[in-house]
Formats: structure tokens, sequence, C-alpha cells
């Protein structure tokens, strides 16, 4: 069953595009199933098949890199073949082992996984430009730790197979799979049936319609439902409008904040009633005229706005049109400038020309020198000889200056380092006392400031831990206390609330029952009219 593992993947591989959309899809598809059935796979070669090529498409870019460089080496063939050998070399060698992986990639093209598995398993490869394009994708430290030590490890072995595979190679042996020969067959032709005229088909009756039931046109139980109980809480609030005493007193439960809340708002009415009062007492006039003029002021700052925005708009435009100008006149003086460039190089050119034609001149000069300077080579040589034996006796003599006055400074430097090494020999043969005494309300003397002693130190730190004792204790108290004053203040904005709520339903009451009084004896009124056949309102007047 190893044998048809690569086949499988390569076929389900080439079958989509599983990097688009979602993997566990492309695996449940009609495809997968189809090409199970081929190869009739078991459940763990099948659960082995699916993680290989889940495995496969999530480490897609780090299996490119290896598979991509190969290909522009020797050409781009079996893409998904090359992809699963990778794969199973860089995460499942350890699980399959040796063996097992010897058994997929000998049933393949030996001559292709020789190529590869050379290719893959290079040391050189593997530790420089694969690790550094790896090294790009993951974490460095994760990439030599779990897959470019475990290969390098695995290398020595995977050489004895590549070693294996070259064999039959090398003997110009090609083993591959068993072909199997085709014998050529007659083809089995069956003669035409002569055509018949087709039966023309029923034309298909159009059913009876179905009837529109009648509660299309009603509206359903739970619409009228909620239109009654609409209604009903609609006569409920305007008899409670007009009749606002008959409202039940339910207490209503608040938080801190609703209190809060609610206090304010009473003491802001309040603030804004006193306020309103205080004005008119003091002779506040109808705010119209003030409104007016503050209308009138608002038009003649829009009117300016819409100045300046005219005048930034025309401002915009000079802008454009300088621009343009200042454009113009800097491609004039390019041009300017570049015809100056043209007249520069060409008298630079023409300075060159000269120039060469001087140089040229000189080296003429040179070589008739140098063939008048060969009449006299032997003399010079005789002067350069001398000239080489006197500079030879120089250098001797200063070199042995230089390697005496070496020689002594190495000997003062021995004798230095005997001498240290003599004292630090006497100081260690001196014995040492290893018993020494602690004394805890001493100071250990370093000349620090703030130096104390153990003793000191841990009456310090008694003292500190009992200030901090009693600050805890300080601060809770506090707490309680804050905490107290705030029930209090709720207590009382509780207290002030009901006598704003009690107050303004008094309010209320008496206003409802003037407005029924009054309507009461408008009543009577006009039915009196009525039944004297008086006009209308004359009681009234």
């Amino acid at each position: 069953m190893a044998d048809c593992f690569v086949q499988f993947y390569e076929k389900l591989y080439n079958s989509g595009n599983p990097t688009e959309g979602d993997i566990n899809q492309f695996l449940d598809n009609l495809t997968f199933k189809k090409i199970s059935k081929e190869e009739a796979l078991t459940v763990t070669d099948e659960t082995f098949v699916l993680e290989t090529l889940s495995g496969c498409i999530e480490y897609k870019p780090l299996l490119d890199v290896v598979v991509n460089a190969f290909f522009v080496r020797d050409g781009k063939h079996y893409v998904s073949l090359f992809t699963v050998i990778c794969y199973l070399a860089t995460f499942q060698l350890g699980e399959l082992g040796l063996q097992g992986f010897s058994r997929i990639v000998k049933s393949l093209d030996i001559a292709k996984m020789n190529k590869f598995l050379r290719f893959f398993f290079n040391v050189l490869n593997l530790s420089t430009w694969i690790r550094d394009e790896w090294n790009q994708i993951y974490d460095s430290a994760y990439v030599k730790e779990h897959w470019i030590d475990p290969l390098l490890k695995w290398q020595p072995k995977v050489e004895e197979l590549i070693n294996q595979l070259a064999d039959p190679l090398a003997n110009g042996v090609t083993p591959g799979k068993a072909l199997t020969v085709t014998a050529p067959n007659e083809f089995c032709l069956t003669v035409p049936k002569p055509r018949f005229v087709p039966v023309p088909e029923p034309i298909p009756l159009q059913e009876k319609p179905h009837l529109i039931p009648p509660s299309t046109y009603k509206p359903p139980k739970e619409k009228r439902r909620l239109e009654e109980i609409k209604l009903m809480n609609r006569r409920k609030a305007e008899s409670t409008h007009s009749f606002p005493w008959q409202i039940d007193n339910v207490p209503i439960k608040l938080n801190a904040a609703a209190i809060l809340r609610e206090g304010a708002l009473y003491q802001r009415k309040m603030e804004q009633e006193l306020n309103r009062i205080e004005s008119l007492l003091r002779g506040a006039r109808d705010p119209s005229e003030f409104l007016q003029w503050q209308k009138q002021m608002r038009g003649k700052d829009l009117e300016h706005q819409l100045a300046e925005i005219e005048c930034r708009r025309l401002q915009g435009k000079l802008s454009h049109q300088e621009a343009v100008l200042a454009r113009q006149n800097i491609m004039q003086e390019n041009q300017r400038k570049a015809e100056l460039k043209r007249e520069e190089t060409a008298e630079m050119m023409r300075q060159y020309a000269e120039k060469r034609l001087q140089e040229e001149k000189e080296m003429r000069d040179l070589v008739e020198q140098v063939v008048e300077g060969r009449k006299n080579v032997k003399q010079a040589r005789a002067r350069l000889q001398k000239y080489k034996h006197q500079i030879v006796q120089e250098v001797s003599e200063e070199s042995r200056e230089l390697l005496c006055q070496a020689l002594e400074e190495a000997e003062d430097q021995l004798r230095k380092r005997f001498e240290l090494i003599q004292q630090i020999r006497a100081i260690e043969s001196l014995p040492i006392v290893r018993n020494t005494l602690v004394d805890l309300t001493e100071t250990p003397g370093y000349g620090l400031q703030g130096e104390m002693s153990i003793v000191e130190l841990r009456e310090r730190l008694a003292l500190l831990r009992e200030a901090q004792r009693k600050a805890e204790e300080e601060k809770r108290d506090q707490i309680i206390l804050d905490k107290q004053a705030k029930e209090q203040l709720l207590l009382d904005k509780l207290e002030q609330i009901s006598l704003f709520r009690a107050a303004l339903g008094k309010a209320a009451a008496l206003r409802s029952v003037r407005f029924l009084t009054w309507r009461h004896k408008t009543n009577l009124l006009f039915r009196l009219d009525r039944s004297m056949n008086c006009p209308r309102g004359c009681y009234l007047k």
C-alpha cells in the first residue's frame, strides 16, 4: 500500500486547486471519494493520506522553496510528486523510518528520485540557501531545531539510499513499473437503426388555479390583539391624565445613580425657576429684540465669510496663473542652460583632442629617449648593483641592533614574571582562617550613606510594618465614614425627591379639578341655553 501513496497524492493534488477554498470541503468532495475508491485505501491509510495532503497544503511556501529551485535546474515536471517527497522527507521521515521512506521512493521513477534526493540532501544546500529561504518564512531558531538539524542528522543514511538508487543507473538498468502490452482488437461497429418520426408530445393542460384563501385579506389574530391592547393602553393613559389622583402610588426601587440624577434634575429645575423669578423682579424684558439683533449679526457674519471665500478663490486663480508663468520661465531657463551645456561640451571635446595630440607627441619623445637609454644599459646595471650591495650592509647592521634590544627586553619581562610568580606562591602558602564570627550589631563599614547593622535594620523594618498597619486601619475607618456619609446623602436626596413629587402631584391634581369644574359649569350653561332657546353663550356673558 505504501507504493501507491505518492501516486495518490499526485492525482489528488492535480484534481483541483487546494490552495483556494476550504481544505475540509476539498477533502470531502466527490474527487477524493472517487480516487480513494480507485486505490482501495484502508481507514489508516486514508487518514495518513489526508494528514500528508493537509501538511503539503499548509507548508506549501516552505516546500516550494526547494521544489522551485530544483525545477530551475532540472526542468519543471511532476510538481505534486516532488512536493510530497519533500514533505515526507522534512516532516514524516522520523515516523516512517528509513525503510518505509525507501519503499515509497523505490516505487517511483528512480532516476528522478535520485536527482531530487541528491539535490535536497546536499549538506551545502541545507546549510546555506535552503536555511536562509526558510528563515524568511519562519523563525530561524525553530527552522534550525525542527527541520535543518534533523535533515542533517538523517543525511548519512539517506546518502546510502541515494547510492543504492545510483547503482542500477550506473549499470544501465532503469527499473520501473511493468509495462503491459495491449493487443489490438477489431472495432465492434453496430449497424445504425433507421430513424423514425418522433411522436408529438401531448400539449399539457393548464392546471386549475387555486382560490385565494379569505385569510389573505384579513389581518392576523396577533395584529388585532395588539391593536386592542394599544387601544386599551391609550384609554387608560387618557383616563390617568384626566384623573391623576387615581394612579396607584407604586414604590419604585432606585439605585444610587438614579437617586443622585433625579435629585440633580429637581435641583436644576428649582434653580432655573428661582433665576427666572429673580430676573422678572429685576425687570427682565422680552428677548425677541435680542434674537432679532442676533439673527442680523449672523447674517452679516455669513456675508463676510462668503466674501472671504470669494477672495480666497480669486487668490487661488492668481496663484495658478503665477505658477504657469513661473513654469514657462523655468522651461526657458532650462533650454538656455542646455544650450550653454552643449557649447561647453563642444569646447571640452576640442580641448580633449588637443590634449590627446600632445600626449601622443610626448610618447614619441619618450620612445626616442628609451632607445637612446638602451645604449647605456651596462653602466646603469653596474651602478645599480653597487647601490644594492650598500643597502644590504646597512640593513644587516640595523637588524642586528634591533635583535639585541629585543632579547634584552624579553629577559627583563621573564625576570619580572618569575618574581611575580614567587610572590603569588608565597601568598598562597600562608594559612587561611575560615572561621569568621558575625556580629549582628556591627556595621559592615563599606563607607556607604545610611549604613546600618542587621539589628538596626530589623528594628526599622518592624517599625515600618507597624506604621503600615496603622495606615491601613486609618484608611479602613475613613472608608467606613465615607460610606456612611454617602448613605446619609442618598437618604436626604430621597426625602427631597419625595417632597418634590408630592408637591408636583398636588399641583397637577388642583389643575385637573379646576379644569373639570370649569367644564362642568360650561356644559350646564349650554344645556340651559338650549332649553330656554336663547342664543348660545348668553348666560356665559
